[in-house]
């Protein structure tokens, strides 16, 4: 069975088209960190090469491979630590492409994070794109796809897995795993709708303790001098060679903490994120004028896209450090 929960349409799409014989050579899905892009790649990775009857079973051998990431046909393309994703691994992949499969009936090719694709990987890419061998699947998986190129996007079909209602969320943890009613609703709220990401703190207290640090750093930085704030930009800058997406996380965490000073701003505190801060979320929002939220927040997605278009991490950290608002007397 298909294991996505809360992309009951784009299931539904996958599903009809596999049936109907009619699937895309190659699909491109778009949404944020942890909402379930990989998932639904491996549950149609597992419907093309299942052996049971209903597609995905998910209790056949393939299926059991592919989701252990076990299986000869299925392949992973990714970061890997780099900076970007190189023309030598597409070389690889398109070699891969050209051999009949070998365990199951059909080849995929997962490309997590194609954003980072190089501008020669993705031309590279391009070939297999137009000219795809037969029994071979393509699935690019972005949380930017502005930042792929036009003519990849163009030879793919965009499915858009959207954040899931903080409801749709809370009732899944409770139901699949029979997590008590206050905590769901607290990791829900945390989630910003991203299921993968609730699961994975439910199961491992480093991701919410992680979380909480990265918020303990941004509430020192608004208290204390440049220096300092350029100390901490050089750290975080100097990790974005390694792990891009830890930077972007940190940017997304720290745009949430501000959206959620908008809200109480505006008199809407009862939609806060990070609902486990919600006294210090009040009490900061007394020092800042909505101005100042407001030119942070959008300081803070410009970082995110210029980081996203390979500008000088150090550079555009240590403005962001500039542009973090004057606190005001309470």
């Amino acid at each position: 069975m298909w294991q996505v929960m809360g992309h009951e349409t784009l299931v539904a799409l996958l599903d009809n088209s596999l049936k109907g014989g009619n699937l895309s050579h190659a699909y491109l899905l778009v949404g944020p960190p942890h909402v379930g892009k990989m998932t639904l790649a491996l549950n149609l990775a597992q419907a093309l090469n299942c052996q049971g009857d209903q597609k995905p079973c998910g209790t056949c051998t393939s299926c059991q491979r592919i989701a252990g990431l076990r299986h000869a046909d299925i392949q992973v393309i990714g970061l890997d630590g780099r900076a970007e994703i190189g023309i030598d691994q597409i070389r690889e992949m398109e070699r891969s492409a050209t051999l009949k499969p070998f365990e199951g009936g059909n080849r995929v090719f997962i490309i997590d994070g194609a954003e980072h694709l190089s501008t020669e990987a993705a031309n590279c890419l391009l070939k297999t794109l137009e000219e795809p061998p037969p029994n071979v699947q393509l699935m690019l998986l972005a949380v930017n796809e502005r930042l792929l190129l036009p003519t990849v996007r163009s030879r793919c079909q965009k499915l858009e897995l959207r954040p899931l209602p903080t409801p749709v969320v809370e009732r899944a943890l409770i139901e699949h795993w029979e997590v008590a009613p206050e905590q769901a609703m607290v990791l829900a709220r945390l989630s910003s709708g991203c299921l993968g990401w609730a699961v994975g703190a439910l199961h491992d207290d480093r991701i919410t303790g992680e979380r909480a640090a990265r918020l303990s750093a941004l509430l020192h930085l608004t208290g204390v001098g440049r220096a300092e704030r350029f100390d901490y930009a050089a750290q975080i800058a100097s990790q974005f060679s390694k792990n891009r997406g830890a930077i972007r996380e940190v940017l997304s965490l720290w745009i949430g903490w501000w959206r959620d000073l908008l809200l109480i701003k505006g008199g809407c505190g009862d939609f806060i994120t990070n609902i486990d801060q919600e006294a210090t979320l009040y009490n900061e929002a007394e020092y800042y004028h909505l101005t100042g939220i407001k030119g942070f927040i959008k300081s803070m997605q410009q970082a995110v896209e210029a980081l996203g278009q390979n500008a000088n991490p150090r550079l555009v950290l240590e403005v962001l450090m500039l542009n973090i608002p004057q606190r005001e007397g309470g």
